[in-house]
């Protein structure tokens, strides 16, 4: 960085560093000064003249340098915002991606404000999906699953940060220490990427648990084991919503049918494409 470290500068130069890693490159070196400034963006932005102390460029300067490496932001940072909230990530988790809040916009369609019912959220990770249905259903009964326990430490966090008293944490291979519980509904975004896919190698994903992400030759080796289960777990009306690849629509449609599964559908993300699957009992 060159002299004076206004925070004009810094974002400048640290924007231009990141242009090879990132787009927008200016949105992730705001993210990054914000995290270390303890300031939002409106911030930066309305004191640009404003200097940084030597320590703070010092710790930009590490966070920028890992950045621009590959490291994702959300990990530098150790948050991320799903559906308006603040999450807490560690490499412990995936990072919770806005295609995702397509699962929380379909369950909540079926999930009745004015009366209980119970959700089930396979492989919770950060616990983004079971905390904000929670949260936007107050009396349902939501139990969260993990078969990663530092992982159900991120979860628990996020819920009792954010006031989630009605989810309780398992941990659990899927369905292994779940009890015969009959649920409303069952969500799951599963690992669903094919182990020898070449985009795991990209994008900052070498960062995220391989476990999160991959699933076998083709990709589908979780939902395989969820589909079946599922079925004899969900009451009668109930529903399973799963998300899954943007070329796996068909495959997961076929999964559902042949398990038994009732009007099954696909949902397309805010791309256009089939992200989320729904089948019914």
């Amino acid at each position: 960085m060159t002299a004076p470290l206004t925070i004009a500068a810094v974002l400048r130069e640290a924007a231009a560093k990141l242009v090879p890693v990132c787009d927008p490159p200016q949105f992730e070196a705001e993210a990054l000064l914000s995290h270390v400034l303890e300031k939002n963006r409106a911030h930066l932005r309305a004191w640009p003249e404003r200097e940084l102390s030597s320590e703070q460029a010092v710790r930009f300067l590490a966070l920028l340098e890992r950045r621009a490496r590959g490291e994702p932001t959300a990990y530098l940072t150790g948050s991320r915002e799903f559906w308006s909230r603040e999450f807490r990530v560690t490499r412990e988790v995936l990072i919770p991606r806005p295609e995702t809040e397509l699962l929380v916009d379909l369950a909540l369609e079926r999930l009745p404000v004015e009366r209980p019912v119970r959700v089930l959220d396979l492989g919770t990770g950060s616990g983004a999906l079971a905390v904000t249905l929670a949260l936007e259903r107050p009396l349902a009964e939501v139990t969260a699953v993990d078969a990663c326990p530092r992982a159900l430490e991120v979860a628990r966090g996020n819920a009792l940060r954010m006031s989630a008293a009605n989810v309780r944490f398992v941990l659990s291979d899927w369905f292994s220490a779940i009890p015969e519980t009959e649920f409303d509904l069952i969500v799951s975004n599963p690992p669903y990427v094919a182990a020898e896919d070449p985009h795991l190698q990209e994008n900052g994903l070498p960062f995220e648990p391989i476990a999160a992400l991959a699933a076998g030759t083709d990709g589908l080796d979780a939902i395989r084991r969820i589909v079946p289960a599922a079925l004899f777990r969900l009451a009668p009306g109930g529903a399973l919503l799963l998300e899954h690849g943007y070329d796996q629509g068909a495959a997961v449609q076929d999964l559902l049918a042949e398990a038994g599964f009732r009007a099954v559908v696909t949902h397309a993300d805010l791309q256009g494409h089939p992200r989320v699957t729904l089948g019914g009992v």
